[in-house]
């Protein structure tokens, strides 16, 4: 199984530790975010990662280098410009499509740090033959997902503009936070019909809306955290003292 790490962004809100590094290189408890991720990855036994970069790109890559890509096979995918969740995951088709393999693959944000059951959401996903599982929670967002009665995708709503579109409508439906872990099984590629710089959602939406199985994988019992502020890190730097991730 192989895995795709999402750390090409900005971390505008980690100023100004990232006025000088990327943020898959801000440290949580004296370890990177990256090496947390890839970490957690190897401990479900996955071996083959792709990283995308862009700020601070060769940081990135020095810091794999120094620490033997931490015993596992890593490609670099390097963003000129940044593409955004979906673009760059449509970028690294190549990497995942190699093998013609069905496999589905795990795309996982850099700057969430939990202790989400990953080969329980995997097993979902499988019997769900879903074409992407979201790992999604109750709690306090400004952009929600929603979801059926069956964890199928429906919708979405945002506060900020008190703005809800639906692509299925359904009698029942359940606002949830978006984790930042995806299960997406590989035939997502021959239906991405956007190109360049995309974000995966609104993709997933109308994909959705077309009938495909977009699942939710609750996940209110995990631990979870957003790495995106100092304030976070500090936390999960004292939550980590008292629990294993």
């Amino acid at each position: 199984m192989k895995a795709m790490i999402l750390a090409a962004g900005l971390g505008t809100r980690l100023r100004p530790l990232t006025n000088d590094r990327p943020k898959a290189l801000a440290e949580v408890a004296g370890r990177t975010l990256l090496e947390i991720t890839l970490q957690r990855l190897r401990d479900f036994g996955i071996r083959e990662v792709i990283i995308n970069v862009h700020h601070f790109a060769d940081k990135v890559v020095e810091y794999l280098k120094a620490n033997d890509n931490f015993g596992m096979k890593i490609e670099i995918s390097r963003e000129d410009v940044l593409l955004d969740t979906g673009g760059g995951l449509k970028k690294t088709m190549d990497f995942f499509l190699a093998g013609a393999s069905d496999e589905p693959f795990i795309l996982h944000n850099v700057d969430v740090l939990s202790s989400i059951d990953l080969a329980e959401m995997v097993r979902v996903h499988r019997e769900n033959r879903a074409l992407a599982t979201l790992a999604v929670m109750r709690r306090k967002t400004s952009r929600y997902l929603l979801f059926d009665q069956h964890l199928r995708l429906c919708g979405k709503h945002t506060i900020e503009h008190a703005d809800e579109y639906v692509v299925c409508p359904s009698e029942e439906t359940q606002a949830l936070a978006f984790c930042g872990i995806h299960v997406i099984s590989p035939r997502v590629f021959a239906l991405l019909r956007e190109d360049g710089v995309f974000p995966i959602i609104p993709a997933y939406l109308r994909l959705a809306g077309e009938g495909e199985r977009i699942a939710g994988f609750r996940t209110d019992d995990y631990y979870w955290r957003d790495l995106g502020t100092a304030a976070s890190l500090k936390q999960a730097a004292q939550d980590m003292e008292q629990m294993v991730l």
